[in-house]
């Protein structure tokens, strides 16, 4: 119990960054829709989404399978970036970058520096979960953030793919995650590959 604890709230908390970056990088690129929303902050509160922050984690977990989830989606409105060409792309990519960069300072930390058990433990939670969530949200399907990186290259005669995945991402993504489960497998298998990179 302890240990699933443990992990939501690991979990929880890289999401909400991953969020906050996304709303960083915008508010940098010019665009406060974000920051009057109230969401570049930390307090969970307002970033929590039923199904991506509740639900699901909740039914990956009875079921015995790997968490994952998602937060709501921080607001932007392109149209205010100073980079109109790739403002939404740097944005897209902001959140999964965060992700990494936890996942890399607590690394470093567990490489070079000895550590009580239950610390090593949760740090390396952090770590997983956070490669975790970079890879999982570069997914190129609706409503993760790999979908904007794919429609920001995708040329405009395959303008009725981005309609479609738009339309039915979400069912999509649902389908591959429990239908599917080794259609995401290798998010969680290179994972725990990084982490055990830095657990040695």
């Amino acid at each position: 119990m302890e240990m699933i604890i443990f992990t939501l709230l690991i979990l929880l908390f890289s999401i909400i960054i991953h969020e906050v970056a996304h709303g960083s990088v915008a508010y940098a690129l010019g665009d406060d829709t974000a920051k009057n929303a109230g969401r570049l902050t930390l307090n969970p509160l307002s970033h929590l989404d039923p199904i991506g922050s509740i639900i699901l984690p909740a039914l990956l977990i009875f079921s015995g399978g790997p968490v994952i989830g998602w937060a709501k989606p921080v607001p932007i409105n392109p149209f205010n970036f100073i980079d109109k060409k790739w403002g939404d792309l740097k944005v897209s990519i902001a959140g999964s970058l965060a992700n990494f960069t936890i996942a890399i300072i607590f690394g470093l930390i567990v490489k070079f520096i000895s550590l009580p058990e239950s610390f090593l433990t949760i740090f390396s939670l952090v770590i997983f979960y956070n490669i975790v969530l970079g890879l999982f949200n570069l997914i190129p399907i609706p409503p993760l953030d790999g979908s904007h990186v794919l429609f920001s290259f995708l040329p405009e005669r395959l303008e009725a793919v981005k309609i479609f995945l738009h339309q039915y991402g979400f069912f999509i993504l649902i389908f591959l995650i429990f239908m599917i489960p080794g259609s995401i497998s290798w998010v969680f298998s290179l994972a725990n590959k990084i982490t055990i990179f830095f657990l040695n």
